[in-house]
């Protein structure tokens, strides 16, 4: 009698929800050599007794958590997003689970949409939109963002290439990280978070690409906003949780956060009550940056190379430290 086949089971989006795949496509190439389960959150419970690998299709799940306690041959989580803080929780950073994340799908993708957010902010794209709705025509001259200063928050991945786009118009970029460091490739000279407020008003435009962690939870706090330079523009790719959102108001309104472009909030959808709605300096984008056309099949295609690498018995990719809360950089 032959060894039962490995069990996979796979968290699907809701039926009912806006993705245009519910379920990753490409499961058949597992055909004959894996289980494959695909289930809702309401059945991921029973799904996980047995099962020997878990793909968080849907991505920013809860769900594993509540039903730890039947995940009884748990080998293996794919989370198809870069961002693991909504699924690390102390039992699985305990265990002896792996956790693979969506590194490098989203990296390219969340640079242009930091890079066109600083043009478009530079040269004013939102006011001639305004102006055409008006059939107005008035010259005007906007700013070069050739020779401005850029520090980005993070220096993993997604920040390193956003740094070397930045860099490619000729933006002057720093790097914020754990630790302090010079002569970085991508940054050339790395600030250690912890003097965030000391440096930060050195910047033109401060992105914040950090992971989410313990540490860096409430990073962007009042008195590093109070900090910035003058006219700053602030743009957030991370988590909203990295803000302190009533401050963010605060300097929004009265100085001396210039414009903020935000693809991420402490609360998403973002409340229809919020002051940020109101702000005619704010850009407020969906918690879509990295989701450019094409973007699951590749989240899918990226885990069945992980899929077929551990049924072969291979070194996964995209390990993440469960305590550090990312995949470090080697």
């Amino acid at each position: 009698m032959s060894d039962p086949l490995p069990v996979i089971t796979v968290l699907c989006s809701p039926a009912d929800s806006e993705v245009s795949h519910h379920v990753p496509p490409g499961l058949e190439r597992l055909a004959g050599r894996a289980e494959v389960r695909c289930v809702q959150a309401d059945e991921l419970g029973p799904a996980l007794r047995g099962a020997d690998a878990l793909f968080l299709w849907h991505a920013f799940s809860r769900d594993v958590a509540e039903v730890w306690n039947q995940a009884d041959a748990l080998q293996w989580i794919h989370v198809s997003a870069a961002g693991v803080d909504k699924l690390l929780f102390e039992e699985l950073v305990e265990s002896e689970v792996t956790v693979t994340n969506a590194q490098g799908v989203f990296d390219r993708p969340i640079a242009e949409w930091v890079l066109g957010a600083i043009l478009a902010e530079a040269k004013q794209f939102a006011l001639g939109y305004r102006h055409k709705s008006e059939k107005r025509w008035q010259h005007r001259e906007t700013a070069r963002v050739t020779g401005t200063t850029a520090l980005v928050i993070g220096t993993g991945a997604i920040g390193r290439e956003i740094a070397r786009l930045l860099r490619a118009v000729g933006i002057e970029v720093r790097g914020v990280g754990r630790r302090a460091r010079t002569q970085d490739e991508d940054f050339g000279e790395v600030f250690s978070s912890d003097e965030l407020a000391a440096h930060v008003g050195w910047a033109d435009t401060v992105v914040n690409a950090a992971p989410l962690t313990p540490a860096t939870r409430g990073l962007i706090s009042a008195e590093v906003l109070a900090a910035m330079k003058p006219g700053a523009h602030l743009v957030n790719i991370g988590r909203g949780e990295h803000v302190d959102e009533p401050a963010l108001v605060s300097a929004l309104k009265n100085g001396p956060v210039g414009f903020a472009s935000l693809d991420v909030f402490a609360t998403e959808p973002l409340p229809a009550d919020s002051e940020l709605w109101e702000l005619e300096n704010v850009l407020i984008s969906p918690h879509m940056s990295g989701d450019v056309v094409g973007w699951r099949p590749a989240l899918a295609e990226q885990f069945l190379d992980n899929a077929e690498r551990w049924l072969a018995g291979e070194p996964l990719r995209n390990v993440v430290d469960k305590r550090k809360g990312y995949v470090p950089r080697h």
